[in-house]
């Protein structure tokens, strides 16, 4: 237990010092990479709390991660659920799914802001289909991986397609879908930031354009280190949850 919070806390507390010895050796150069000092950054991420103008910035961020996580949910588990149990639907399907998850989200701004306008409406987008490939190729798996005689068992008992599907499919496939989803939320939040560069007056992404604007670089490195952290906190909360499901579905 002692060498689970100390061999971490000794990773993060060398990383620090070489931050500070990068600065140090930068700032021979350039005066300006002071202002991204670690001493400086920390006491500029408490003064953005203290006064607390980076709060609603926070959770319009996480909201729209909320928001973008739901849809890709809605589409990627009724799609996989149809490519692991229907042969016809995946074998028509695969090769375009793959085609369109290995092109980058970011790639789509320009289409985004064109269809959708300037605002939530294309962040949402990008970030929803950034997330929902994950999502649909781990329900899909999941569901090839099912034990077939469970199906075979609940067709013999009279089971209908919708009582399968809601009895036996997806609380099969649950931990693959909440594998998925770590991995959406993981990439959501990378692709998050660029996504809210796109003309919306809200968000962390908006709130790094703004502190360059100001020339705040001390706030912007805050900024970056939130960013960080918040992302660990919610890729932590994903794995708890996928961990909790595992040991309830041990016990029943």
């Amino acid at each position: 237990m002692l060498e689970r919070i100390v061999l971490p806390l000794t990773g993060l507390l060398a990383a620090l010092a070489l931050w500070s010895a990068g600065i140090q050796l930068l700032s021979a150069q350039m005066m300006i990479a002071e202002a991204f000092a670690p001493g400086k950054s920390f006491t500029a991420l408490w003064s953005l709390f203290e006064s607390g103008a980076i709060v609603p910035h926070i959770w319009t961020s996480l909201s729209r991660v909320a928001v973008a996580l739901l849809f890709a949910c809605l589409i990627g588990v009724p799609l996989g659920v149809l490519a692991g149990a229907v042969r016809r639907f995946a074998l028509a399907t695969s090769p375009l799914f793959q085609l369109l998850r290995m092109i980058s989200p970011l790639s789509w701004m320009p289409l985004a802001v064109m269809v959708l306008g300037v605002g939530d409406a294309p962040v949402y987008f990008l970030l929803a289909f950034s997330a929902v490939w994950p999502i649909l190729l781990s329900t899909a798996a999941g569901v090839a991986a099912l034990d077939r005689n469970w199906l075979t068992l609940a067709r013999s008992l009279s089971a209908t397609r919708w009582e399968i599907i809601l009895h036996v499919m997806l609380p099969g496939i649950t931990a693959h879908v909440l594998t998925g989803v770590r991995l959406a939320i993981g990439i959501i939040w990378i692709v998050l930031v660029p996504a809210e560069m796109l003309g919306v007056s809200s968000g962390l992404g908006y709130f790094i354009l703004d502190t360059r604007d100001r020339l705040a670089y001390s706030e912007l490195m805050a900024v970056i280190m939130l960013i960080g952290v918040l992302g660990f906190l919610l890729d932590t909360a994903a794995r708890l949850a996928y961990q909790r499901w595992l040991r309830i579905d041990k016990v029943s």
